[in-house]
């Protein structure tokens, strides 16, 4: 494929993201995106009605509008009013569909953005509905249908067909439709079009997506209809379980974001919905994160336990084995979302967001050891087979071969949870092992798995006496990151949660990273990460909380939960990470770590 496709820039008249006053050269802040999705992709959908972020056919495919790293090139589909315009947005209830109220001084209306599902999923189709409803007055709208080079590797084009113009971008075929008495017009790389709308009227622009297959171009009526019914189906889907609690919202929307990471019809859980997001001003740590962590699918299916999701929770653990018995000897931190090994790393000619680079597909921690996955998978299956399921006997062999070698590899050193290209012998790693024993201990003495679980248990005795000799500085009165580092690492908490320590220890340590890796409710990740300019990482700031819980401090506990729930953007959406000098969002999102640490400090407090 030519490697430097460019397109042309487009009339700025029907362009808004360039006369946008939410944007700045043509970006809007991280805290402007709302999701929406159905379960096999994610749509990112900014303030001002352009959607800049949007792979088709897949959340791991090359996206196709991706104006959030490339203006110029990245691809977009827009929706607004024709003058300036305000903006007030929520969510339906019970749903990941997004209402967006824009209000000129000639009217208001509303429009409702979902990518539509079927009865029992995603449709075989990709289809996005945009429904414009008046609400008082009169609104003048334009819309722009714009693919991208999907990464400067393709040029689309518009083609006539008998049905009305359709856009091909490689092997994506596009169809546009809109409401009867709507124009489209046609560039050669674009549908775009104006319409007027009053209040009481109704008006769709749809848009719909194959890849490398014929394309069902469904009519705007049919677009309007399957809405209704998306509507249905996710008020039917957050009815099986109950978020009763002072936190009810917070913890509901952020468990309704964790469902569009969910990918049919494998049973992956995306760690995010995007790539190449910068964790740091200065550029360099941007990544892909358009993969399936097998510690996100832990603390993931740990969540959806305690809500009762069974479905999920059953697709979930069959991805996690699958993989485990694919990959055996090589199981590593993270796969595809089908569950094949992650591609090498790719680096584009793309400006970035806000021209921050690199813009990346791949991610650099694929061929680490990290001896936290014993713990991940162990603490899973766990949890599974706890919830009064069983495993089939090939799970517990698999299993028993997993324990034995945790016996013997958490004596090496490793990556730790950061990923980071320096190996040492670090805390939380050797806990994960703890972990992932006494796991494997439970799980043998209760008939789930074959083994010995005298050997496990011992091995794990060993562990703890090591960490307990080692691991300790008097000196920061904490845990330290590594034996002799002298440094703090915030990952320590989630062993407040694991059972390792609940005692005057781990609540010595919280309050030494308060000290060092605190700003406001945020911490950072590690000693040096503030040095380094990275954003405070969000989950870490959740994980104090339940920490604090687990060793007695819950009144301080609630105080923290109550301020991180101010640092969501205006529709309950959390981010990798969020700069503390102004709440600025960094980092790929949405995050499912960061909600996912929301949802287990909520529920934590109200156990």
């Amino acid at each position: 494929m030519n490697e430097n496709v460019s397109a042309p820039e487009l009339d700025p008249e029907t362009s808004i993201p360039g006369n946008s006053p939410y944007r700045t050269d043509g970006f809007v802040d991280l805290r402007s995106y709302a999701p929406i999705g159905d379960g096999r992709t994610i749509a990112l959908v900014a303030e001002d009605g352009s959607i800049d972020w949007f792979p088709l056919p897949r959340l791991d495919s090359i996206p196709v509008f991706a104006t959030m790293l490339d203006v110029s090139n990245g691809g977009r589909l827009e929706l607004a009013p024709d003058a300036p315009f305000s903006v007030t947005r929520r969510y339906l209830p019970n749903t990941n569909v997004l209402e967006t109220t824009f209000r000129t001084e000639t009217g208001s209306i509303r429009v409702t953005d979902a990518i539509n599902v079927g009865i029992d999923g995603p449709l075989p189709w990709t289809e996005l509905a945009r429904r414009v409803e008046g609400i008082d007055g009169e609104v003048g709208m334009r819309w722009l249908v714009a693919p991208g080079t999907c990464f400067n590797t393709v040029a689309p084009w518009a083609r006539a067909t008998q049905h009305g113009k359709v856009l091909r971008v490689g092997e994506l075929t596009l169809g546009v439709s809109v409401s009867d008495g709507l124009n489209v017009d046609v560039t050669d790389q674009a549908l775009h079009g104006t319409f007027t709308v009053r209040a009481g009227e109704r008006r769709m622009v749809g848009v719909t997506a194959s890849h490398g297959e014929p394309l069902m171009l469904s009519s705007a009526t049919d677009i309007d209809v399957d809405l209704d019914r998306t509507i249905e189906v996710w008020q039917s889907w957050a009815g099986q379980f109950d978020c009763a609690g002072p936190w009810n919202e917070a913890v509901q929307r952020s468990v309704l974001i964790l469902k569009l990471l969910f990918q049919h019809p494998s049973g992956a859980i995306a760690a995010a919905a995007t790539t190449s997001l910068p964790e740091r001003y200065a550029g360099d740590k941007n990544w892909d994160y358009r993969y399936a962590w097998i510690r996100d699918t832990a603390y993931t299916l740990a969540v959806l336990r305690r809500f009762g999701i069974r479905s999920e929770t059953h697709a979930a653990v069959s991805w996690l084995l699958r993989s485990a018995r694919r990959h055996d000897r090589r199981f590593g931190v993270f796969y595809r979302l089908d569950g094949s090994a992650p591609d090498p790393i790719r680096e584009y000619e793309m400006t970035g967001w806000r021209g921050i680079g690199p813009v990346v597909t791949g991610n650099r921690a694929d061929d680490q050891l990290q001896l936290s996955v014993f713990a991940d998978l162990f603490d899973t299956v766990r949890l599974y087979a706890d919830s009064g399921h069983v495993l089939d006997t090939e799970t517990g062999h698999l299993l028993t071969g997993f324990a034995d070698r945790a016996c013997d590899a958490w004596r090496q050193r490793d990556a730790g949870m950061w990923e980071l290209p320096r190996y040492e012998h670090y805390t939380s790693s050797k806990i994960g092992c703890w972990q992932a024993l006494r796991c494997a201990v439970h799980l043998a003495e209760v008939g789930q798995m074959p083994g010995d679980p005298e050997r496990w248990a011992r091995e794990a005795e060993r562990i703890r006496d090591w960490v307990h000799t080692h691991c300790w500085s008097d000196r920061l009165g904490s845990y330290e990151w590594y034996p002799g580092s002298g440094l703090l690492d915030a990952s320590i908490l989630l062993h407040a949660g694991s059972g390792f320590d609940r005692g005057p220890r781990m609540s010595a340590t919280i309050d030494a990273l308060t000290k060092d890796l605190g700003n406001g409710p945020l911490l950072y990740r590690f000693s040096g990460a503030r040095e380094e300019g990275e954003g405070a990482f969000v989950a870490c700031a959740f994980w104090k909380v339940s920490a604090l819980h687990h060793v007695g401090r819950s009144d301080e506990a609630r105080a923290l939960l109550e301020e991180l729930l101010e640092l969501t953007n205006d529709v309950g959406v959390l981010p990798e990470m969020i700069d503390p000098a102004d709440n600025a969002f960094l980092g790929n999102l949405p995050q499912g770590l960061s909600h996912l640490g929301l949802v287990g400090a909520a529920m934590d407090l109200t156990s």
